[in-house]
């Protein structure tokens, strides 16, 4: 598998985070999807990874610097066709080492509370990442899980 850095531009990966948003929709209410358009990903405290398997998209995830020593988890989606392949445990390998190298202390995520993001939940406590109330801009919801790591 090869992870890279990716500028948002190709057509797969327009794909896929139109599918993960589309997802994010179809799963919470409005007011609790947190997640980023291509256009917000693109911004200068995002960094965007893509995943590639033998020339075919496999996953996305992203970083956002909240401060010199804190960043947020985002965008993490793997494609359907690769689901259960340690896509998104690789995707999480790449972006802790990058916060590592960035001298963060900590790396925090949002994610759904519903039954649906169980196995997301799951991977990230895999990785130490544990529960704690919101963080940056975020505030208590019903339908979201805050979770931290420090490093």
């Amino acid at each position: 598998m090869e992870i890279r850095q990716d500028d948002l531009n190709g057509p797969e990966v327009r794909a896929l985070i139109a599918d993960h948003l589309r997802s994010m929709f179809e799963l919470s209410p409005p007011e609790s999807v947190h997640a980023l358009d291509a256009d917000r990903l693109k911004r200068p405290d995002v960094t965007f990874w893509s995943a590639w398997e033998r020339g075919e998209l496999a996953g996305i995830g992203a970083l956002k610097e909240l401060d010199g020593v804190h960043g947020e988890i985002k965008s993490m989606k793997t494609a359907p066709s690769r689901l259960r392949r340690d896509v998104a445990s690789r995707l999480l390998e790449r972006i802790l080492e990058e916060a590592k190298r960035r001298g963060y202390k900590r790396v925090s995520l949002e994610t759904g509370s519903m039954e649906a993001f169980e196995p997301a939940r799951r991977l990230y406590a895999r990785y130490g990442f544990q529960l704690c109330g919101p963080f940056a801009d975020y505030g208590e919801d019903p339908n979201s899980v805050f979770m931290t790591l420090e490093l």
